[in-house]
């Protein structure tokens, strides 16, 4: 426990942060092999999932707001448009 509630409120908010697009991380690298294989047809598609993976995991660790992260995204092209559009969160904004 902390000196105070606010010192609480501070690391739970912490916490969240440090967790942010942890979901979207996990949703994405556990796309079944099946699944992944229909979405990327080439070694350059399989590339391209690589670095979509790397980017959400960057933009976790730099807290980077949602808005950067999509135009990122998108700034990639069709296929990791295609890829992020499997996890919901992303779906939406896509």
């Amino acid at each position: 426990m902390t000196e105070n509630r606010f010192d609480d409120m501070l690391l739970v908010a912490d916490e969240a942060i440090d967790c942010r697009y942890q979901c979207e991380l996990d949703e994405l690298t556990e796309l079944l092999k099946e699944e992944l294989s229909k979405l990327t047809s080439n070694k350059t598609d399989e590339a391209v999932y690589a670095a979509l993976i790397a980017l959400v995991a960057q933009a976790s660790k730099e807290n980077l707001d949602q808005t950067h992260l999509i135009d990122r995204i998108k700034e990639m092209g069709d296929v990791a448009i295609k890829l992020a559009k499997k996890v919901p969160n992303f779906a939406t904004l896509l």
